[in-house]
Formats: C-alpha cells, structure tokens, sequence
C-alpha cells in the first residue's frame, strides 16, 4: 500500500457514524460548490445585464440631443447636459461630434469608443472595470451613434460581496450539516447497540428473551430477526453440550462402577493368578465399553452438529440382545427371557447404536422388576419391532408425559443415581436412524416399551 493511500485509510473513520456523517458532508459539500458556482454566475450575468441597461438608458436619454433631422448631424444643447456628457461619446459616422470632458473621461477608452462607433450597430466591450457600449441613434440619417461607459467597480464589489455571503453560508451550512448528520445517525444507531448489547448478555447466559421485530422499524426488525435465529443456534449449540455431558455421564457410569467394583473386590484381599486374570479382563471388558459408548454417543453429536446423514449398517437383533442380556448383570431375584420370532433378523443399523438403544431400557426393566424382564424382537412392515417388558410397578399416570424429557424421574428417591437421560437418550438415538422407542401405556402389570427401528 502506498503512502497516500495508507494516509486517506488512517483519516477514514472507524465507526458507521463517522463515515455516514463524512459521506453526508462530501454530498453535501458537492452540492452546495455547484449551488454556488451556478449562483455567482447568474449573479455575474445579472448585474452585467443591468449595467447594459444603465448604459441603454442613458444612451436612450442622450439621443434625444441628437439632430439627424438636417443634413448634418447635429448635438442640441440642453439644461444640465453636464450629466448626459459624463462617459458619452457622439459620434456621426467616424467623425466625432462630442466627448466626456477631460476629468471624467478615461483617455483610454477613447479608442475603444471609436472601434464600436464605427461597427455602426449595437456592440459592447469591456475595458478594465469600465463597460462600454455603443448605440446607433434612430433616425433618416444614418451614421450616428452614442457611446456610453460605466465604470463597474459597484457591480464587482457586489458581486464579490455576494461571492464573500454564499461562501460563508456554505461553510456555516456544512458545519450544521456534519453535525445534525453525527446526531441523526448516532440516534438511529442507538438501537443497534442495544440490540447488540441486549443480545451478547442474553447469549452469554443462554436467556429465551427475544427482540420484538414487529415494533422496530424494517431495518432493525430484519437485524432482530437475524440476531433471534443466532440466539437459537447458540441456545441449541448450548443445550447440545449439555445433553452430551450429561449422556457421556450417564453411559459410562455403569462401566465405570464395574471397574471400581472389581478393583475393590481384587483389593480386599490376596487373590490367585487365576482372580487376578478375571479382575483383568472384567476392567478390560468394561473399559471397551467406555471405549464403544464415547465413541457412539460422540459420533452422534458430531453427525447433528454438521447435520449429516447417518451411515445405516446392520446388526444382528438376536446376537446384540443376548449380548447386552448376558451382560446385563441381572440381580438373583430377576429372570429374563429373549423371544426372537426369526432366525435372522437384521436391523437398519450398526450394533454399537442398537446397544445404546436397547441398554437403557433393559436398566430400567431390571432396575424396576419384581421377577421376569422379557424382550422380544420380529419383523413387522415398518421393519424390526423390540419389546422390553417387565412385571415390576409401572409408570406413574401422571408421570407419562415427562416420561422421554431429560433429567426427569418418576422417583428421585429411589436409591437410584441415574441422572434420567437413559430413555430421552435411547429415543433420540433411535430417531437418527428412522427409528422410534414409546412407551406402552396397555401393557401390565409392569412397564413396557416398544423399539421401532428399519430393517437391515
């Protein structure tokens, strides 16, 4: 960048205000040069105008001292033709018949005087800050003319008078104008930084408050407009975070109670080599299924977040649910039962996404039973259909319709530490791959739930 470039881009202003209000004294300055240059020269042409008139005037006056009745040319004497005299010339043809007396004649406009005379039409020059013109004088005798002058110092300094008053007006004008600019627009701007204010607290702390755009004005009703839809990406970006940590809490506190479980167990007293190996395996079991569970629930996040489609797999329904049933860790006084009405049965989807589908609602069922959990699984048109199912209390009435809502249980005291993400969790899995999981209010005694999912 060059030196008058990089000079012009530091005196531009850094704010809207600043630049509006210099591109509103530009306009105004182009403006109010051609206003005045426009005015000056009609008032130039004006007053020359007017000083032609004088001198048409008393041209007019003198010519009627002129004689061209007679063979000769002749001037008539007249009262106070001392007035008529000053800056007239008479002239008959080339010949002339009278001048301005010496103390108020300019010798040099004699000259002047003569070349128009002998045009013998009407003709006007200007001689210094002397006008002067020359009128042929009616009459049958052809030749003569009267030459006047007028001196046009009184039209200059009127003209520059004039000239001095509109360059002042333009400088008073443009100051006026730079500042009603400055306060306009920083008045219409005001709203702006509200707005702007309004919006990065509300962001910060999440707020469901919106601007009203229906009582601002078009412009600021589109910018409150778009500031609403940023709100709620940035209020969605916020509730995703949350919903993932508290998904990513919930999922891994089971394997992580198993772990600790076992290195407590391994830790209370000597144990074989034998122990030791199954102690190590439980942990490594358990830590592949944290493994398994962030990369899930982490894919899934990541897969919203760019609003991509899901890649749709296949599993195997019987193996996954005999998988998870297996280990399940079901108390002593809890049997289950697996019902599946094919040998194959495949769902539209990869294993690792069934068993976060499926593993909360075998908690809860377990969780929540008296002696039996069972779960079945078939085809049906829609596509795989998976029913867990136990004996236990059932689902409040009045709790149905919290019942998919996240950090909502029906008991908070039930000795229970879930976090009441598992069934929202499970639903809005299933939903990413075309599925569905509801609750089934007819069946009893106990809860059940229904797993729609497409088929492999």
């Amino acid at each position: 960048m060059n030196r008058p470039v990089a000079a012009l881009a530091a005196l531009t202003p850094r704010t809207l205000r600043g630049r509006l209000s210099l591109v509103a004294l530009a306009v105004a300055a182009l403006l109010m040069t051609v206003l005045t240059v426009v005015f000056n020269a009609v008032t130039d042409e004006h007053l020359r105008h007017q000083a032609d008139s004088a001198l048409r005037d008393r041209a007019a006056a003198v010519a009627t001292t002129v004689d061209t009745s007679g063979p000769r040319v002749r001037v008539l004497e007249t009262a106070n033709d001392g007035l008529l005299d000053s800056g007239v010339w008479i002239y008959s043809g080339s010949r002339l018949l009278e001048r301005p007396p010496p103390t108020t004649a300019d010798r040099s406009l004699a000259p002047a005087a003569s070349r128009l005379a002998a045009q013998d039409a009407r003709a006007c020059a200007t001689v210094g800050t002397v006008r002067i013109c020359a009128f042929p004088v009616p009459g049958r005798r052809a030749g003569a003319s009267v030459v006047t002058a007028l001196d046009l110092t009184p039209y200059r300094s009127s003209a520059d008078t004039l000239l001095l008053g509109s360059l002042t007006l333009d400088v008073l004008m443009l100051g006026c104008t730079y500042a009603l600019t400055r306060l306009a627009v920083g008045r219409a701007l005001r709203p702006v930084a509200t707005m702007t204010d309004q919006a990065t607290q509300w962001s910060a702390v999440a707020s469901d408050r919106r601007f009203d755009a229906e009582e601002r004005p078009a412009e600021l009703a589109r910018l409150g407009t778009s500031l609403d839809a940023l709100l709620d990406r940035i209020r969605t970006v916020l509730r995703h975070e949350q919903q993932l940590t508290g998904e990513l809490s919930h999922e891994l506190r089971t394997p992580l109670s198993r772990i600790v479980a076992e290195l407590d167990w391994w830790r209370a007293r000597p144990r074989s080599d034998a122990e030791t190996r199954a102690t190590v395996d439980v942990v490594a079991e358990a830590a592949r299924s944290m493994r398994v569970i962030c990369d899930t629930v982490l894919d899934d996040a990541r897969e919203r977040a760019l609003d991509t489609a899901r890649a749709p797999g296949t599993a195997d329904v019987a193996a996954v649910l005999a998988r998870l049933l297996r280990d399940l860790g079901t108390p002593d006084r809890v049997s289950t039962v697996l019902e599946v009405s094919t040998p194959v049965l495949e769902a539209g989807t990869a294993p690792e996404l069934l068993e976060r589908i499926i593993g909360p609602l075998l908690d809860n069922a377990v969780r929540h039973a008296r002696s039996t959990v069972t779960v079945s699984a078939g085809p049906v048109a829609s596509g795989i259909r998976i029913d867990v199912r136990d004996d236990g209390p059932g689902v409040p009435g009045d709790f149905t319709a919290a019942l998919f809502q996240p950090g909502r249980r029906a008991d908070p005291d039930d000795g229970h530490d879930g976090a009441g993400l598992g069934l929202p969790l499970a639903r809005r899995l299933a939903r990413t791959v075309g599925g569905d999981v509801v609750h089934d209010p007819g069946h009893t005694p106990g809860a059940g739930f229904t797993v729609g999912l497409p088929a492999g």
